[in-house]
């Protein structure tokens, strides 16, 4: 080796201690050789922080689309992508179809359920069983009695009740109707918890595309609710939103924050079975707040090339290193949760595993 390698050799070694970078982050490949191109599509929850860590993953190209977890799903199912990123695990009927493709654990997010009543600077009181009411057509007034019996003392406005959700399968319906079905015996038994489930006919309600058509519709209409996912709090802040406290397991109105959501979670992470399915709504304990959710990639086992199966696995080993995707610098700013190591150790690792080309 000469001198300039030399040189060369020890600048890096320098740029890579004095950085802390870690291994992931550090780009380096033979002279010629190129980036395999991982793509993704689905969960509009997840699709921030795929972008973050898509303009700072250097190892791979990772290509981004806010589909909806429905068309996750779907897409890599029928081969159009490598990752479907879901809020939703795949459906019993579709993992029996399909044993080669895997929900593999990487985060913990959270739901609002967001208002918009002009003039009104108050966080409401809502549970199951009200908002069931609302999105089945039974609760038709902001001012109905049920609403006023869990926010005495507030006037409410005597005007009718605009219920916004989404129009494509999703996980963020999945999220939402989940709740619905474990808090209101009447939702669960007639509509279900799923990603595009047979909503109510109800005279007022619309309808929006991923979480940016959700913020959208209530932004142009007053008196409406709907249910966004909490990585989108700064849109939810800069609409001036309201968002609700939710009635939980144990009877007690949660605020939405991460410490709450992490009390709900830690009630069922040891529950987690090997293909990583499990759902974290409705969790017991006095602090839990009731919309808390499992985030998934959902990936083959069988890649197209040793070369992919190495890159996607590298990638996803990535996502929930916490020197890595699951830093608090991609997290935190977007209201996500990291998964704990005991989870990342004994589900999450040996599912990666798995892949093969």
């Amino acid at each position: 080796m000469n001198n300039r390698n030399v040189a060369m050799v020890i600048v890096v070694a320098i740029i890579i201690v004095a950085g802390g970078l870690t291994a992931y982050e550090l780009n380096v490949r033979t002279p010629g050789s190129q980036k395999v191109t991982i793509s993704e599509t689905g969960s509009t929850l997840l699709y921030p922080v795929f972008n973050a860590w898509a303009a700072n993953y250097t190892n791979a190209t990772i290509t981004t689309a806010g589909t909806g977890s429905g068309t996750g799903i779907s897409s890599v199912i029928a081969g159009t992508a490598i990752i479907g990123a879901s809020d939703a695990y795949l459906p019993p009927g579709v993992a029996s179809a399909n044993p080669y493709v895997m929900n593999i654990p990487i985060m913990i997010s959270y739901q609002y359920v967001s208002y918009n009543i002009p003039n009104f600077n108050i966080t409401l009181n809502l549970s199951a069983d009200i908002l069931a009411g609302m999105y089945m057509g039974t609760i038709t007034n902001w001012n109905s009695s049920m609403i006023q019996a869990s926010n005495p003392g507030v006037k409410l406005p005597n005007h009718t009740i605009i219920p916004i959700h989404r129009s494509d399968g999703s996980g963020d319906t999945f999220m939402f109707t989940s709740f619905l079905s474990k808090g209101n015996s009447s939702w669960g038994e007639t509509i279900g918890a799923s990603t595009n489930p047979n909503w109510p006919s109800v005279t007022a309600s619309l309808t929006g595309n991923g979480n940016a058509g959700i913020i959208g519709q209530m932004s142009k209409t007053p008196y409406s609710i709907g249910y966004i996912a909490a990585t989108y709090s700064s849109d939810v802040n800069s609409n001036h939103f309201g968002i609700a406290h939710l009635k939980n397991q144990a009877g007690y109105y949660i605020a939405p924050t991460i410490a709450n959501v992490s009390e709900a979670a830690s009630h069922y992470l040891n529950m987690i079975p090997a293909n990583g399915t499990i759902a974290l709504q409705y969790a017991p304990g006095n602090s839990s707040y009731p919309i808390a959710d499992m985030e998934y990639l959902i990936v083959k086992q069988n890649q197209s090339s040793p070369n992919m199966a190495k890159a996607l696995k590298d990638f996803l080993n990535w996502t929930v290193d916490p020197n890595g995707g699951s830093n608090a610098k991609y997290l935190e700013p977007l209201n996500l949760v990291a998964l704990p190591s005991s989870v990342v150790n004994q589900i999450t690792t040996p599912m990666i595993n798995k892949i093969h080309g």
